[in-house]
């Protein structure tokens, strides 16, 4: 016979068996948790995705937070009529071909961000990808603008190439816009070349002191820039 210790260990380990049994049927499968998107009623609000580099995460220079040109430039089209609700990826020392920070390339990036119902993807960058096999750098260009086209077939694709603070480009950099340029038109995205365009040449004061990223002045100056070509590509007004 068992004694009076060993009824109340089995009587114990029972109670602990059947609670479990319980508790585990009540919680068998927790719900899958999604990424937070922000959402507003009405049919108003254009979705979009942007994919980018510590030109848009924003860093000890400046363009942190609601200083970001991404923050800045939701405030101007939203001042404008145009409702956004904006997924943005962006690592910094991120590339088409080089990965970030945090291990992720812009391929990794589109995955995160790019759902069906975006109406706009947006790339912005990345000079990061100084070093990369031009041969390489053009087949993961092309592998990342297709996929952003495969997961949002409905969505326009708008490619930024790399900036670059100053008139004296390094070759290499020029190298990359052309391969991207290429890339981005065969699959009929827009694009926009900032180093054609000379953004941020004969304004130093935009530039932080490390000589590379924009200050909270060179992340306005981004919004001024970007904000209009995000905003005649949405087609959803108030």
């Amino acid at each position: 016979m068992l004694g009076t210790v060993e009824v109340a260990v089995v009587r114990l380990a029972a109670f602990i068996i059947a609670f479990a049994f319980l508790f585990g049927v009540a919680a068998e499968r927790p719900a899958p948790v999604r990424p937070y998107r922000l959402a507003y009623s009405g049919s108003g609000l254009n979705h979009l995705a942007v994919v980018s580099d510590s030109y848009t995460t924003g860093t000890k220079e400046g363009g942190l937070g609601a200083k970001s040109w991404t923050s800045i430039a939701w405030r101007i089209l939203n001042r404008e009529g145009v409702r956004v609700s904006a997924d943005v990826a962006a690592e910094g020392r991120a590339g088409y071909g080089v990965r970030g920070d945090h291990g992720s390339v812009f391929a990794d990036l589109t995955g995160r961000v790019v759902h069906p119902d975006d109406e706009l993807v947006v790339f912005f960058g990345s000079r990061n990808d100084q070093g990369v096999d031009p041969e390489t750098y053009a087949e993961v260009t092309r592998n990342t603008l297709e996929s952003a086209r495969r997961m949002a077939p409905a969505a326009k694709l708008l490619v930024i190439g790399p900036p670059w603070p100053t008139a004296d480009v390094p070759e290499v950099v020029t190298q990359l816009r052309d391969i991207l340029y290429t890339e981005a038109r065969a699959v009929g995205a827009s694009w926009v070349d900032p180093l054609a365009e000379r953004w941020f040449v004969g304004r130093p004061e935009l530039i932080g002191s490390d000589g590379v990223h924009p200050n909270d002045a060179g992340h306005a100056y981004l919004a001024d820039k970007i904000a209009p070509l995000i905003g005649t590509r949405l087609t959803r007004r108030l």
